[in-house]
């Protein structure tokens, strides 16, 4: 009986192993990412050819958001710990404050340490950009709504997650609000984003 269960246990084994060496990355969407050029929370310069090279997770967000944003960083700094237990490292989280007037470095750096991310070196939150831009960049390249409200402190925003690939084509997108959605779980993210790493250096 004890032989039988190992064989069991044995054989659901490999056949998820199997499964995971067979995964084939399916891009779901192809938006070119607009050129662009902002200021990290560490005060440092980023564009979209400092990113270009590794991929990155990417999300719009902003520090006085009463809604989805803390839930949301909350839910990619999940995300990293599983690519951290997966040892992935070659990729970037990119969070585009969608209020720039408020979102200065500093600020952003204040918000990024209420979260306990495994890697904060792999983030950049970015601002350095006017509201227009911003509005725009989001609609251009993730095809996504962004507007502040008017006489008010919020900004309507999507709760996507962008998987975008080391050339600046985002090639997936999740819901970044919930823990699962339509049967995605972080791991499946985390699974996505390192087979494009896989995928490039193969």
């Amino acid at each position: 009986m004890k032989k039988r269960k190992m064989l069991v246990l044995l054989v659901l084994l490999t056949m998820v192993l199997s499964a995971c060496s067979n995964y084939k990355f399916k891009p779901t969407t192809s938006y070119e990412v607009s050129n662009f050029t902002a200021t990290n929370h560490r005060g440092e310069e980023v564009s979209l050819d400092s990113l270009k090279g590794k991929p990155w997770l990417a999300m719009f967000i902003f520090t006085n958001c009463t809604t989805i944003c803390s839930p949301m960083t909350n839910n990619m700094a999940e995300i990293q710990d599983r690519l951290a237990e997966q040892g992935v490292e070659d990729y970037n989280i990119v969070a585009f404050s969608v209020d720039p007037d408020n979102d200065t470095p500093e600020v952003l750096t204040e918000y990024l340490g209420r979260y306990n991310v495994a890697d904060e070196s792999k983030w950049q939150l970015v601002t350095g950009y006017n509201q227009k831009f911003i509005e725009q960049f989001g609609l251009n390249s993730f095809k996504t709504l962004i507007r502040k409200v008017e006489g008010d402190d919020q900004v309507m925003h999507m709760n996507t997650f962008y998987l975008v690939d080391e050339t600046g084509v985002a090639v997936k997108n999740y819901s970044g609000y919930s823990e699962t959605v339509d049967g995605v779980s972080y791991d499946t993210i985390a699974i996505d984003l390192e087979t494009l790493i896989q995928e490039r250096l193969n």
